[in-house]
């Protein structure tokens, strides 16, 4: 595969890096667009490997490793992230593209394709962590802003041991979740301490807006067939997977298994990879479609 060429783009609040695997005046087929959020462009280069044939784009997300926020610090909205996808895809000036999306990526890519629908050829959304649509929304919701609120008090190492925590729980969340007794950081290689920062990505930048982002359905609907649903044939019922079959659910659409967990397309980008030859062969039936 060609190597990655990288390029800046600035938008109001930030400066977006991405890059670009191929040719974008190849237009047999739409470039295939590859986001997380907060993953980088880092996590995609198994899966991009995959795509020979295509003109793959990966990009990081405003306030993630590359690209700068010139808007300060704060929480971002999926709205704000769709923003800047609307954005990127203009600027590479290639026609619709197709989009896989994963995780706070797929939710960013939802609000997308509900403002901005002509910018997408297909969405592929993978495990969406929609904690507002899911049966025990409220104790879900409940358990983010605890998270959100440790991270706050006591730092990182606190607030992420209780968010993988989290995140990696099967089944609905019950009522009384946060009134367990919190897990030790050790447990998942995390610091102990507060080293005081609180510019996180995932902890203070990302993790509200997300998963309490609640999807304009009736602009879903119209998307028809351009929107694909995916989930991970190991995750079970884990909240990313739940989030994906309650939108799935909602639009009356079956959603399609990935081979692997909600990081099945990584390699070993860190540490812990899914199945991604077989993920990436799945990918490419779906876009085929």
């Amino acid at each position: 595969m060609p190597d990655p060429v990288t390029h800046t783009l600035a938008v109001p609040g930030a400066i977006l890096t991405y890059d670009v695997r191929g040719e974008l005046s190849d237009r047999e087929q739409p470039v295939l667009l590859m986001i997380g959020s907060p993953m980088a462009a880092s996590g995609f280069p198994t899966l991009a490997a995959q795509f020979t044939d295509r003109t793959v784009v990966t990009y990081d997300p405003r306030g993630v490793e590359r690209s700068t926020r010139t808007d300060g610090t704060g929480e971002l909205t999926p709205d704000d992230h769709a923003g800047d996808l609307a954005a990127l895809i203009e600027a590479l000036d290639a026609g619709p593209v197709d989009l896989f999306a994963s995780s706070g990526g797929a939710i960013n890519a939802l609000a997308l394709i509900t403002s901005r629908p002509d910018l997408i050829n297909t969405l592929v959304a993978h495990e969406p962590p929609l904690a507002a649509i899911v049966p025990d929304s409220e104790a879900a919701l409940k358990a983010t802003e605890d998270i959100y609120q440790t991270y706050q008090r006591d730092g990182m190492g606190a607030g992420m041991a209780k968010f993988i925590a989290f995140v990696g729980f099967d089944g609905e969340i019950p009522a009384d979740y946060t009134e367990q007794p919190a897990p030790d950081p050790a447990m998942f290689g995390l610091p102990a301490g507060d080293d005081g920062s609180r510019d996180d990505a995932l902890l203070g930048q990302n993790l509200r807006g997300s998963t309490s982002y609640r999807p304009d359905f009736d602009a879903l609907g119209k998307a028809g067939a351009k929107l694909v649903v995916g989930i991970g044939e190991e995750s079970a019922n884990q909240l990313a997977a739940r989030g994906g079959k309650a939108v799935a659910e909602r639009l009356g659409l079956a959603p399609v298994v990935f081979p692997s967990n909600h990081g099945g397309f990584l390699g070993d980008e860190y540490g812990m990879p899914g199945k991604p030859v077989d993920f990436g062969a799945k990918l490419r039936d779906v876009l085929a479609r």
